[in-house]
């Protein structure tokens, strides 16, 4: 049997995309890794410009634009540019 409230915690994941020249997205990601949201463990990165699907559901996810980072999040949700602390909230920590 799983303790829920931790398995709640380290079920939630995401995907972040991005593109190698977005500040926003560098900021994003420092931002995670000061807080100690790795990379690979919480998340995973995907350049846009390297990965046509990947444009692709960024597009879908912002009305045809290539906004990002945008996040996709493994219970479908999605976040455009968003805070830490927004990211935080979703994380539940």
């Amino acid at each position: 049997m799983t303790d829920s409230s931790q398995a709640g915690a380290q079920a939630v994941r995401f995907t972040m995309y991005k593109t190698p020249w977005c500040g926003y997205c560098h900021r994003l990601g420092s931002q995670l890794t000061r807080e100690g949201i790795a990379e690979g463990e919480v998340y995973d990165v995907v350049d846009i410009e390297q990965d046509p699907a990947a444009a692709e559901i960024v597009m879908q996810a912002n009305g045809g634009n290539q906004t990002v980072p945008t996040l996709v999040w493994d219970d479908g949700t999605t976040q455009t540019n968003p805070s830490l602390k927004q990211v935080k909230e979703k994380l539940g920590v």
